[in-house]
């Protein structure tokens, strides 16, 4: 049962990517080497949401392959995944030029993507990497001030999501103390999981609505 509905969700995952690929508006479509859509499993748990291809995605089209993307695999491995356990992608699905960072109407153009993505692998987590992927879905958030705490909040397309924010791998790759608060912060995501999957069948703990101000 297992394997046929992974199988089955592959294969619409695979139909949705190309699609998408094809009909995404984007403007960054013009200067990228290819979409970069996403990687890893349809059955994830957890999916990981960053901010916009770089480099080294662009060109093999695939998240998280470079400098950042081995340090996030290095937190996975602490605690005892790896990338084919989570499903990874970005809210823009297209590098920006000079990896600067996505603009509204680019995040915009690419938002339907994640969405459906989201709807299809149904994580009962989402940890979004860096500010532009927590302010998507929680706008004025700090990410200073966020980071490492689960939230909960309804969407009128994705249904009642949990979210935890984290620092952007890159951002806290040359950065000692951010590169500690990010590890310390990940340690953290397998308990949101227990705890969400476990509210699921017996709702009384919730985490926040929205952030408090």
């Amino acid at each position: 049962m297992h394997d046929a509905v992974a199988s089955m969700r592959e294969t619409v995952l695979r139909e949705l990517n190309r699609k998408m690929a094809e009909e995404c508006q984007c403007t960054l479509r013009k200067s990228a080497t290819q979409a970069v859509p996403g990687d890893g499993s349809v059955l994830a748990e957890i999916l990981f949401v960053g901010e916009a291809p770089g480099k080294n995605e662009d060109l093999q089209g695939t998240p998280f392959v470079g400098a950042a993307g081995k340090f996030l695999e290095e937190m996975f491995r602490s605690i005892g995944l790896s990338r084919e356990d989570v499903y990874i992608t970005n809210i823009v699905k297209y590098r920006p030029p000079d990896n600067r960072d996505p603009h509204p109407e680019e995040i915009a153009d690419c938002v339907p993507w994640l969405r459906e993505q989201i709807i299809l692998i149904d994580p009962v987590v989402i940890v979004t990497l860096g500010r532009h992927a927590m302010n998507h879905f929680f706008p004025g958030m700090k990410i200073s001030e966020a980071h490492g705490r689960p939230f909960r909040k309804a969407f009128p397309d994705i249904g009642t999501r949990v979210f935890v924010p984290l620092y952007h791998p890159a951002a806290a790759l040359y950065n000692g103390n951010m590169r500690e608060t990010l590890k310390s912060d990940f340690l953290r995501v397998p308990k949101v999981l227990e705890t969400t999957k476990r509210n699921q069948k017996n709702p009384k703990e919730r985490f926040p609505e929205t952030y408090p101000r």
